[in-house]
């Protein structure tokens, strides 16, 4: 890991929260429900502080599904609440935040006509899951037409439909030929969590000049002062102040408040892993859907085609949140068998897959509860206990955080006694603003915007939505050149850096581009990066090498892929 020895400097947002040592608001983890969050507050005028131990959206809001739905399987849990918060949220996405969420067509293959019929009221009942039995087409029916009333949002979704098995495969030719029916119907993709979280926590950070969001930055303790803060960039630590601290650390909740001298067991969380798959035949057949379904355990999984590559997931076993979450072989096993399961003839190995991530899901304490049972809603939690009140977010999921975002603000508001003036409905996100929604408009776009730009064009505007007009600006002010076979360049790192905060390599490579999940990581992008970023970020030698060496161990160990040792004289 990177030491804190490797001559880094001071950041200035950091030195200027140091010397002030005072907020009116301290978030405690940056993933997308601390973030959306602070936007809240930020919008409300409040001064809010948000602290992050690792980079903004790098814990369980970097290990999702990439999918922003409405949860079908949640009528099963009775969880009727949830589902239609959801399907509104999923909903306002699609127009709030278009160059992130986008609509996805998504089928069901079905086996059995009634199977299921018995043991789901059962299910229903009890949250256990049993003897796995498969959900045959009339409880899938039943489910997608309550789900009809639920989403359809005027008429803007289409309804679901069911197709026979002849027109299923003449759709889907290479779904297994034992299938009876399919159902279909639409929710939507993610294309690029992190950035759309980084554009949410942008937002908060333009709202209102005493908002201020620091990664790299860990709570480890409290003071008679306050909280003590540690810049994990250069070892320093230091106290802020603060009338309510919220506490949003996801599946760390209980370790984070154990740190703040307060014992609780909110938090019993999951592991979902993933794979994704280099595998033009199996993107192929997907027909550009999301293939989604039951597989022979019971666990909901999904087969679903991103940025030219297929992504399987996921699995659902208890995690302990003080041990790093890792795809196991069996769990890849588990992904070939589900492939096989839809798609029996078409092979797939090992040497197909270019990346794997497993995040640990935030989801509350369950005892006995079956995974796939556990509440997906959220609850917020407060201790007044103390001097300074500790509120503490219990669950929280991708599809609803804005709504999450607000709920938590308005009970924060309600602890420093101020009121809302700005609601989050309907208020576009970062690069969703005016974002051009048909070709013609796309590239017309372009044409007034990004002239010049020529085969960069495309790759910017999915990349940063409309800021690619300020992002395209800024690489026209300074010598440029292309980096990682032209997927990124000079000026574009810089932007990344100074824009968007980016510290760490591992920042760009994971969660700045696409690099490491399209599987385009190599030594040498790693070494030419790295290179790039050292005169930007002040890297001696010694920061130098342990920046590739940290970062190749990382995408070695916990992603799945295979980066050599670099040669010592490319380390310097």
């Amino acid at each position: 890991m990177i030491e804190s020895t490797h001559s880094s400097r001071e950041r200035q947002q950091v030195e200027a929260v140091r010397e002030s040592g005072r907020t009116t608001v301290l978030i405690i983890g940056a993933g997308i429900n601390g973030i959306s969050t602070f936007r809240d507050l930020a919008l409300q005028g409040v001064d809010v502080l948000l602290v992050e131990r690792g980079d903004f959206a790098s814990g369980a809001s970097a290990a999702s599904s990439h999918m922003i739905h409405g949860g079908i399987r949640y009528l099963e849990n009775g969880e009727f609440r949830l589902v239609r918060e959801s399907v509104q949220e999923r909903n306002g996405l699609l127009k709030i935040a278009p160059h992130y969420v986008k609509p996805l067509q998504t089928t069901i293959p079905i086996y059995s006509t009634f199977s299921g019929i018995l043991s789901a009221p059962l299910r229903f009942l009890t949250h256990r899951s049993g003897k796995p039995q498969e959900r045959g087409a009339f409880l899938i029916k039943v489910g997608l037409t309550i789900y009809d009333t639920f989403s359809r949002d005027g008429g803007v979704v289409p309804r679901h439909r069911f197709l026979g098995r002849k027109r299923s495969l003449s759709e889907l030719p290479a779904l297994d030929p034992k299938i009876k029916y399919t159902a279909t119907y639409y929710d939507a993709s993610m294309h690029d969590p992190e950035r759309l979280a980084l554009d949410v926590l942008q937002d908060g950070r333009a709202a209102h000049p005493g908002a201020v969001a620091l990664n790299y930055v860990e709570a480890v303790g409290r003071t008679a002062e306050g909280v003590l803060l540690r810049d994990l960039e250069t070892g320093t630590e230091f106290t802020v102040s603060a009338d309510v601290v919220v506490n949003a650390s996801g599946p760390w909740t209980d370790l984070t408040n154990d740190a703040l001298g307060e014992e609780t067991r909110f938090m019993g969380g999951t592991k979902g892993s993933h794979i994704v798959l280099d595998h033009p035949e199996l993107l192929d057949a997907t027909g550009g859907r999301e293939i989604f379904f039951e597989h022979s355990d019971g666990r909901i999984v999904l087969i679903y085609p991103l940025k030219g590559r297929v992504l399987v997931g996921t699995t659902d076993i208890d995690a302990d949140p003080r041990e790093v979450p890792v795809c196991t072989e069996e769990e890849i096993d588990y992904f070939f068998d589900l492939i096989h399961h839809v798609f029996p003839s078409i092979p797939v190995s090992r040497d197909q897959i270019v990346f794997t991530f497993s995040g640990i899901r935030p989801l509350p304490r369950h005892e006995d509860t079956a995974p796939g049972f556990v509440s997906r809603d959220y609850r917020v939690e407060v201790d007044r206990d103390g001097d300074v009140p500790l509120v503490s977010l219990v669950g929280g999921k991708w599809t609803t955080f804005r709504a999450l975002g607000e709920s938590l603000s308005d009970v924060v508001l309600g602890l420093i006694g101020r009121g809302r003036r700005v609601s989050t409905v309907g208020r576009a996100i970062g690069g969703g603003q005016g974002f051009p929604r048909t070709a013609r408009a796309r590239h017309s776009w372009i044409e007034q915007n990004l002239s010049g730009a020529g085969d960069r064009a495309e790759r910017l505007l999915t990349r940063y939505g409309t800021h690619a007009a300020d992002v395209w600006q800024f690489i026209q002010e300074g010598d440029d050149a292309p980096l990682a076979d032209g997927d990124l360049s000079t000026r574009e790192l810089m932007w990344m850096i100074e824009r968007e905060h980016a510290v760490r390599l591992q920042d760009v490579i994971l969660r700045r581009t696409s690099l490491a999940f399209t599987g385009e990581v190599t030594g040498e992008v790693l070494v030419e990066l790295t290179d790039a970023m050292a005169p930007l970020l002040g890297w001696d030698d010694g920061r130098r090498i342990a920046e590739l060496e940290d970062t190749r161990s990382l995408l070695n160990d916990r992603h799945g892929l295979d980066v050599p040792a670099l040669p010592s004289h490319q380390n310097g």
